[in-house]
């Protein structure tokens, strides 16, 4: 008998989310970034194609599935393994795709986790779900592909696995210094017009440049998760990607992934140029912190196809920039929202609130800064203390409340030393009415749509969130 070679990688029938794992949020209160092709999963499909293995990817969240659909699936495709990416946010819905899969194969699969989760609480959640095999804890690539060519699990850094009747965790696995040792994503194993530029209705890929974090902001999973060296891959292998998405998949449109993009101005410009020689006419959105943008780094991204930057504002009170350990300066942020206005690339602020230190006043200076600030697109979180940051330490230890995830950056459930979570929740909808319906801002707006389906797009993303304050 032929050994079994498939393996199956699902997103679960769960709340459609971005799963990326620094980054776990309902795409509903989203209104720029729509929901994102499962890149994990595709990365770590084509490792599998590399060892000779038969991999399919579905991502169940944006089919409209029930758990039972996936089980009439999973009975179907008959996989050797199963691997399957857990949100913290859904954790026990997510959970069930691999009970199922136990139930109906029974020792002839094995089940696999992975996830931001499992690299904090994989013993945890082992002891309490005896269906899942192993779970991949860090950067899962190279663990999977060791797993795959079935080393023994004693060997594999990275990994929590059950061994009799004893859960054994190893040792972590150390970063992948070399990211271009990794193969492209396996784009062809999705439907790639799920996922498109919510303002012209294009298909739009993800393309994860580098990961790493220096700062590890409190309540930020980037540094605990890609560490604090920033990783990058090179300008080279990048356009490589890049150059694949528009010639085999007709993608011209991309979000180049990173914990922070423009770190190293000397990789940030080879990057941009290497695109702008390459002739390729394309777009991209990204993220910048405020202290590491300049002028000529700006207009070089500009001629190479940045259309919109997101910048982690956080907060319009110096003294909570200071608490949460963002090193910067609400001065610095003025004047890189201005130099990046000046070339005409739109600009996406996120803000959060109810983190221990905030109060009436905090959050009022908050709101005035992002009305003065005056981006096109803002974003209002409340502060969600996902397990492994600095924040969830801080929670538990102080008695803050509940870690409950439920409605995570949306529906607060910890408290401040100055609010109640219920105060925290009533200002988050306050501030969000208050600077979209402003009549300058819609004005403003207005006047930069290019077409019907950007009107379109825009209307529905912004009575779906108004809906929801």
């Amino acid at each position: 008998m032929s050994e079994n070679k498939k393996i199956y990688l699902i997103y679960p029938p769960s709340p459609v989310m971005n799963r990326e794992e620094r980054c776990q949020q309902p795409t509903d209160d989203l209104i720029v970034i729509p929901p994102l092709a499962p890149l994990d999963l595709m990365y770590l499909a084509s490792i599998a194609r590399e060892k000779g293995y038969e991999p399919s990817i579905k991502d169940y969240s944006l089919s409209n599935s029930s758990l039972e659909d996936f089980r009439a699936d999973i009975k179907k495709i008959k996989p050797r393994y199963i691997v399957v990416n857990v949100a913290t946010p859904t954790l026990e819905s997510d959970l069930e795709t691999l009970k199922i899969a136990k139930e109906e194969l029974s020792d002839s699969i094995t089940t696999i986790a992975k996830g931001a989760h499992f690299s904090f609480m994989a013993k945890e959640v082992m002891q309490t779900h005896d269906f899942i095999d192993i779970a991949m804890c860090g950067e899962s690539e190279l663990t999977f592909g060791e797993i795959i060519d079935k080393m023994p699990l004693e060997e594999i850094k990275g990994v929590c696995y059950r061994q009799d009747f004893e859960i054994i965790q190893n040792q972590i696995r150390p970063f992948n210094e070399n990211l271009d040792q990794l193969p492209y994503p396996a784009r062809d194993l999705v439907d790639n017009s799920l996922y498109i530029r919510p303002d012209n209705n294009k298909k739009q890929a993800v393309i994860k440049v580098s990961r790493g974090c220096p700062y590890h902001c409190f309540f930020c999973l980037a540094t605990p998760l890609n560490g604090r060296i920033v990783r990058h891959r090179s300008p080279k292998n990048i356009l490589g990607e890049i150059r694949e998405c528009v010639e085999k998949y007709n993608i011209d449109n991309f979000i180049f992934w990173s914990d922070i993009f423009n770190l190293d101005k000397k990789w940030t410009r080879e990057l941009c140029n290497e695109i702008i020689n390459s002739g390729l006419k394309i777009t991209f959105s990204t993220n910048t912190r405020a202290d590491s943008a300049d002028l000529e780094t700006i207009k070089l991204m500009k001629k190479a196809g940045c259309r919109l930057v997101s910048i982690g504002v956080e907060s319009g009170s110096q003294y909570m920039l200071d608490k949460m350990g963002k090193k910067i300066t609400l001065e610095q942020i003025q004047n890189t929202v201005k130099a990046f206005k000046k070339q005409g690339i739109q600009i996406y602020a996120y803000y959060v609130i109810g983190l221990p230190w905030e109060s009436k006043e905090t959050i009022e200076e908050t709101l005035k800064f992002a009305k003065k600030l005056n981006t096109d697109y803002v974003s209002f979180y409340t502060a969600a203390a996902l397990v492994g940051t600095t924040f969830y330490d801080y929670v538990e230890n102080n008695c803050l409340g509940e870690l409950n995830y439920t409605r995570p950056y949306y529906y607060p459930t910890v408290k401040t030393h100055h609010l109640s979570a219920q105060e925290v929740f009533d200002y988050h909808k306050k501030m969000v009415r208050e600077y979209y319906l402003r009549p300058t801002y819609i004005a403003k707006m207005l006047l930069s749509i290019r077409s019907f389906t950007q009107l379109k797009n825009y209307v529905k993303a912004g009575l779906r969130v108004l809906k929801r304050h």
